[in-house]
């Protein structure tokens, strides 16, 4: 009797409403696979089965998928909430028309997609990067769009690339980054090679959502079937292939041309130590790039860590493909160590990203380097070996996240520096306005380890990182050095920068906002957390808020969905909070700068004791439910 009422249960949460909602998706999606899952869902639903009347509900009743971090981004499902076949026909429809709506009267609109290797074995692999790549191409020429499909799996700073190279007014990517394996994306890039960013974005999600768009054009089921039997012969996408060539050979001179140091590959000629290195893609599409990239810095090859090397759909050996998650990097470092290697490098699986952890042979034992740690190397090498000698006033810029040492290098050094919102859209925004003022650029960066160096591209950029982390440690090498003692030199000559930063599982917006609420006081901001006495506040909600201005209004963009709250303490400690914008997280960056002449030591001791009390006393992590991730 319990079972069936339980059953009973699952079959009122579908109303005639969502069954003719699922009824109109299957007619609609021209995957098989995903058609057929759902028209089998409904049968059973409408015999009374519970159990599929739950995965029904919860495939149509969640909202559609939006608009977030540059893109899309979800699970690759059936639905108008996962990341399918229709979705994307819906949203290139949609963007296609908000590129034709603000481009009036340009006859020859060109448009770039590429595509990693995602696929979800769910539904026999015909969910795929690919397949969403090439159905967006034919949505364009469709529209009148002429549209260039790179060849095979890309990493995504080439697309990135690509746009600029080819005179793009759009470009797409399809993928997830370093999200799990059952979830893929959707990309996009406006026509100076940037995240889209408002108002473009609101935009074009609002010319999706219009029923013109949600429905395609009529025989559009016999040009996809075309399409894929096309698709098989060998010419196909010649021309594509050739440009695909093309633009890879011009980026990869652009490092050449920006970033290589002819100081550091005469350093490294044979003569002197190097350091061995060890690569893993983390069953991504980064290795053929990375060996490129050392190609392009006169580097010796790396070795690549076999189970990792080549691209894997389902991740096999790294469930969660972000060189930053904990054990990311464990089995890297297990090759590395039977190959004796000394420094392991990491692309998240669509390369944008960089991990880098060293092996001190002193101490026996890795060193993890932080995505600030890294930025704090790059800016340095970047500034000493091409800044000092720059004809151009020089600029670098890192999110409000991010760590201040950059902000205190410049003030020593004499460069330009800039803090924008988190996000690379931002990041990436800015350095194209300082470029377009006049100024070298040489690198911008967020915590999150991803990096713009050079001004090659004006998003993260995984590629050129790594030829520039290899090469700068091969040149400190033959000087006896290594990145660890490097950094230290760093900090003994701009400050101990020392950095908790974190995050909280929260899988309740509302308890985010309720958090946030609590820290804003009705208005009046704490003036002290614990015995801390609180130096100034920001705080980038809706309407915004910064008492060191005169005005009391923050210089940095305000927004009610993605607020900051930072917190500035007399002692020099910082803590920001925020919320993810592609994951479940409550994020925390608390970062406290030592006295000077003060050991690191002594600075992470002071730290640890006030994040403790900070994290207690604004977040109230038990009250609120958060959950840390070890606790998971």
């Amino acid at each position: 009797m319990q079972e069936d009422s339980v059953a009973s249960n699952m079959t009122s949460q579908v109303t005639p409403t969502l069954l003719h909602a699922a009824k109109k998706w299957a007619r609609l999606d021209p995957n098989p696979e995903t058609s057929s899952y759902v028209q089998n869902l409904v049968a059973q639903v409408e015999e009374g089965n519970g159990i599929a009347s739950h995965e029904l509900a919860s495939l149509f009743s969640t909202p559609r998928i939006q608009f977030g971090t540059a893109g899309l981004r979800g699970p690759m499902e059936p639905g108008p909430s996962g990341m399918n076949d229709l979705v994307v026909i819906q949203s290139a429809q949609g963007l296609a028309r908000y590129i034709l709506d603000t481009n009036r009267g340009n006859p020859s609109l060109q448009a770039v997609v590429g595509y990693d290797h995602r696929s979800n074995s769910k539904f026999n692999r015909s969910i795929s990067s690919k397949q969403f790549a090439m159905y967006t191409k034919l949505v364009f020429e469709h529209a009148g769009i002429r549209c260039t499909l790179l060849d095979g799996f890309v990493a995504t700073p080439i697309l990135a690339y690509a746009v600029k190279s080819i005179g793009a007014a759009v470009g797409i990517m399809v993928t997830a980054s370093h999200n799990p394996k059952q979830d893929n994306g959707y990309k996009v890039y406006w026509n100076d090679g940037c995240q889209i960013r408002p108002p473009i974005d609101v935009g074009i999600a609002n010319e999706i959502v219009k029923e013109s768009n949600l429905v395609p054009w009529v025989d559009y089921r016999k040009q996809l079937q075309k399409l894929k039997a096309e698709s098989d012969d060998e010419c196909f996408g010649l021309s594509d292939r050739i440009q695909t060539k093309c633009i890879e050979d011009a980026y990869f001179q652009s490092i050449i041309d920006s970033v290589v140091v002819t100081e550091a590959i005469n350093a490294t000629d044979g003569t002197v130590p190097r350091p061995k290195f060890a690569y893993t893609a983390m069953h991504g599409v980064g290795c053929p790039y990375a060996k490129r990239s050392f190609q392009s810095f006169n580097l010796p090859p790396f070795l690549a860590v076999p189970s990792q090397e080549k691209p894997d759909p389902d991740f096999t050996t790294v469930p969660f493909p972000n060189p930053e998650e904990k054990g990311a990097l464990d089995r890297a470092m297990e090759f590395s160590m039977q190959n004796n290697c000394d420094i392991v490098l990491a692309n998240d699986p669509d390369a944008d990203r960089l991990g880098v952890a060293e092996f001190g042979k002193e101490s026996g034992e890795w060193t993890v380097f932080t995505g600030d740690q890294i930025g704090a190397l790059l800016g340095h090498w970047l500034w000493e070996k091409i800044g000092k000698t720059s004809d151009k006033p020089v600029a670098m810029c890192a999110s409000t996240a991010s760590s201040k040492i950059l902000a205190a290098m410049g003030q020593m050094e004499g460069f330009h520096f800039e803090e924008t919102l988190t996000g690379f859209k931002w990041i990436g925004s800015r350095l194209l306005t300082l470029q377009n003022q006049g100024y070298c650029v040489l690198l911008g960066y967020e915590e999150a380890i991803g990096f713009s160096c050079g001004g090659i591209i004006p998003d993260k950029d995984g590629i050129s990182a790594l030829g520039i982390i290899a090469s700068m440690a091969s040149w400190l090498y033959s000087r006896g050095e290594t990145l660890a003692s490097h950094l230290q030199k760093i900090h003994d000559k701009y400050g101990e920068f020392a950095c908790n930063n974190g995050y909280y599982r929260c899988n309740d917006p509302a308890i985010v906002s309720r958090i946030m609420e609590q820290m804003r006081n009705g208005g009046e901001y704490f003036s002290r957390v614990g015995a801390y006495d609180v130096d100034s506040i920001r705080d980038l909600g809706s309407p915004g808020y910064d008492s060191t201005t005169e005005d009391k209004r923050p210089t940095l963009p305000t927004s009610a969905s993605s607020p900051m709250i930072t917190f500035r303490f007399r002692n020099g400690c910082v803590a920001q909070f925020r919320a993810s914008g592609t994951e479940p997280k409550f994020k925390y960056y608390i970062e406290l700068r030592g006295k000077p002449g003060e050991k690191r030591s002594d600075v992470e001791k002071r730290l640890s004791e006030m994040s403790r009390i900070i994290l207690e006393d604004l977040l109230h992590p038990a009250e609120n439910g958060l959950i840390l991730p070890s606790n998971l």
